[in-house]
């Protein structure tokens, strides 16, 4: 009995880290990547990554974060889910050089483990309005609502609640060593591995319960944005909206122009579809969309009016006016860049110029073909012409009459056309 106590404390010492690493191995860790402006789409990524761990069971959700902020409904979305996640979540603000800006912050600290890595930093939550400058009153009471969302986050996580209404109030931004000094988070770790290991045998609450976390030597699965969402993640951006909002509107123009032709309008209806998706999560400023459009109107009766470049003038001027004001954001992230502006209106004014000079062309441009186009044609006297004969004319014989008498042979130029009889005159008078 003695031996078999011994051999049973044995195998005990011996198997229990072997039990442990299988335990976790067990359960898998999943990541996700947040590396762009937080919108709708981001949200939906969490939400959908939170919800495939808790159906696994997972140890925990790592959220490896570097955004310069974004819209704060959809920040909102993304706390509320984190704070109902039965998975514990990690924030952790990588690599270095990476930033928790403004609604990241938010999310960083809502977390129940915020990390950073070193050359990184946190803060600078102070709300931006993206539509018209609201009043003192107003701009007030976004701030102070937003302080105290954050403070109660914060007191929620057990974080230095005075230091993250400093964030929102005063956009007051920490770097990693002066956050997790004044408890801004919980630890700092270089990489993904560095922050597993520190993880390990870390105790949280949850739900009135003391969970242990089991990090060293878990499986690691990756959860990547979907096709669908990275293609709306895409779109979402400002110079691509811009680009579509562009594309849509001289698709619709050509249809319109050119019945029948079909490509133009699919392509650009579908197009505009998706600007408009775009717009319910940027900023839109609808005096920049109509600018924009009188711009256009404005190209379109150059083609029609002669001006004397003036309506291309002014629609340059209208275009440039309407693309700067399209979205007003204080954010470069979510404006259109002067780059892509400048190619823009550069090739739509290109365009525009070339359809005017070609209409201008074909405007005074000799007919070939009727009546008008046998005027000026050469050719020869098939008979003598006094005042009447025939004459050979673009491959034809016509009856012919001149005011002058003309010999058969002699070279000709028809200068009327009467029904089916031409006038004519020696052409050696014009040569």
């Amino acid at each position: 009995m003695k031996w078999f106590v011994i051999a049973m404390c044995w195998m005990v010492f011996f198997l229990l880290p072997a039990a442990r690493a299988f335990a976790a191995e067990g359960k898998p860790i999943h990541v996700l990547a947040i590396s762009d402006p937080v919108t709708p789409v981001t949200a939906d990524y969490l939400h959908g990554a939170l919800k495939s761990a808790a159906e696994s069971g997972a140890e925990l959700v790592l959220v490896e974060i570097d955004t310069p902020g974004g819209l704060d409904t959809a920040m909102r979305q993304m706390v509320k889910d984190i704070m109902a996640s039965p998975v514990p979540v990690v924030v952790h603000v990588a690599p270095s050089g990476a930033r928790a800006a403004s609604a990241g912050a938010v999310i960083t600290l809502a977390a129940d483990i915020a990390a950073m890595a070193p050359g990184t930093n946190i803060g600078a939550a102070h709300p931006v309005n993206l539509g018209e400058k609201p009043d003192n009153v107003m701009e007030q009471k976004v701030v102070n609502d937003a302080e105290a969302y954050l403070r109660g986050i914060a007191e929620k996580r057990g974080r230095n609640a005075a230091l993250a209404g400093r964030m929102v109030r005063e956009s007051l931004s920490l770097p990693a060593e002066e956050a997790l000094k004044e408890g801004v988070i919980d630890l700092i770790a270089a990489d993904r591995a560095d922050i597993l290991r520190k993880l390990d045998g870390r105790e949280l609450q949850r739900g009135g319960n003391s969970v242990v976390l089991r990090t060293v030597g878990a499986r690691i699965e990756f959860r990547e944005m979907s096709a669908r969402q990275r293609i709306l993640s895409v779109i979402g951006n400002p110079n691509v909206a811009y680009v579509l909002l562009m594309i849509g509107i001289l698709g619709i123009f050509f249809e319109l122009s050119n019945p029948g032709v079909i490509l133009p309008g699919v392509f650009g209806g579908i197009s505009l579809i998706l600007a408009f998706f775009a717009f319910q999560t940027l900023p839109v400023n609808y005096a920049g969309v109509l600018l924009i459009l009188l711009a256009l109107i404005l190209f379109i009766l150059e083609v029609k009016v002669v001006s004397h470049g003036m309506l291309t003038v002014g629609g340059v001027i209208s275009m440039v006016l309407g693309s700067l004001m399209l979205f007003e954001s204080p954010e470069p992230y979510l404006r259109v860049s002067w780059q892509v502006i400048v190619i823009t209106v550069a090739a739509t004014v290109i365009f525009f110029l070339f359809a005017v000079t070609k209409a201008l062309k074909a405007y005074r441009k000799k007919p070939a073909t009727g009546a008008e186009g046998l005027v000026g044609e050469r050719g020869k006297a098939d008979t003598d012409i006094a005042p009447e004969g025939k004459v050979f004319v673009r491959g034809e014989y016509w009856e012919a009459w001149s005011d002058e008498p003309i010999s058969a042979g002699e070279k000709i130029e028809v200068v009327a056309v009467e029904g089916m009889r031409v006038k004519v005159r020696k052409g050696g008078s014009n040569v």
